[in-house]
């Protein structure tokens, strides 16, 4: 089934995919992106980017042969909440968690574990990531928050977006870094070679790590960082192209892990914001793991 619509005048300068969320509002933007990356949608016959900006008075059709998204359930899993109120929850996630379902990914999820605890979460992201503001990686632990209602969602995206939230994490890296501290940039995009994979490349988009080394060790070196962006995967490629890719990383790095970790030693330590609704300044901290402070002990020599 083909669906068509007239571009009003008004809606000259609309991106492509902003018109559609509002001809489709129960399809998430990510959904509409992907419909029409995959050419199902044509502007007077053509195929554009989701980001063309319209003119006005053109004839846009949709090709309906996507799926309806699938609802997910609330699961009772364990959760390590940090704060919570009417508007927003900020929860210390464990390492190896997925944060949102996906194709391969159907429960076990923090967002299955949201819905059960929370009942209403914002619907900005779709029914797949229901009050998701942010992601971290699977095997990325640490604070992170989530919007409970749509206000919340955007307050909380705009003051990621324009850095008056700031996240701070800290990192167990390969190689004995000889900086004290150091700014690397290089903007980032999909490797080339291997789709699944991020890297810097020239056609990328900026990103800029700010890092601070904590502790020296033999053939290791304990870091705290700071995203000026957040790119996908941006520590962990940050960090190998400087030539310490992350213990444990095993998309980034073929170096040997010798330690009891199970993913990268990545902790998302430290989540400053401004309260959406209040508007007071708030700073949220989660413990580093006992997995990460297991290898610290190792590394000083506390424990064999």
């Amino acid at each position: 089934m083909i669906k068509n619509f007239q571009v009003e005048p008004s809606k000259k300068n609309f991106r492509l995919d902003i018109f559609l969320s509002e001809k489709f509002s129960d399809w998430s933007r990510s959904h509409i992106q992907k419909i029409i990356s995959d050419g199902l949608v044509k502007v007077d016959g053509k195929i554009f980017k989701p980001s063309y900006k319209l003119c006005g008075g053109e004839n846009i059709s949709v090709e309906e042969i996507i799926s309806v998204e699938t609802e997910y359930l609330p699961e009772n899993l364990p959760l390590s909440i940090l704060y919570e109120d009417a508007d927003i929850i900020v929860i210390n996630k464990a390492r190896g968690m997925t944060v949102h379902p996906a194709e391969t990914v159907k429960s076990g999820t923090l967002v299955n574990a949201l819905l059960y605890h929370c009942k209403d979460l914002s619907g900005i992201n779709g029914v797949k990531r229901p009050g998701i503001v942010h992601r971290l990686d699977k095997d990325t632990s640490g604070v992170m928050v989530a919007a409970k209602n749509d206000f919340a969602h955007v307050n909380l995206a705009e003051q990621i977006k324009n850095k008056t939230a700031r996240r701070t994490y800290l990192a167990i890296v390969h190689g004995e870094i000889s900086d004290n501290a150091g700014i690397i940039t290089g903007a980032i995009g999909r490797d080339k070679n291997d789709r699944k994979k991020m890297a810097v490349t020239s056609d990328g988009k900026p990103a800029v790590t700010e890092f601070k080394v904590l502790e020296r060790f033999k053939n290791f070196t304990y870091i705290e960082c700071k995203l000026q962006t957040g790119r996908t995967h941006q520590i962990r490629v940050h960090m190998k192209e400087i030539g310490h890719p992350l213990l444990g990383d095993t998309k980034y790095t073929s170096r040997k892990n010798i330690f009891d970790i199970q993913g990268q030693a990545l902790h998302s330590h430290e989540l400053k914001l401004f309260h959406p609704k209040t508007n007071q300044e708030m700073n949220f901290i989660a413990p580093l793991p006992e997995d990460m402070k297991k290898i610290l002990q190792i590394l000083r020599g506390e424990i064999l």
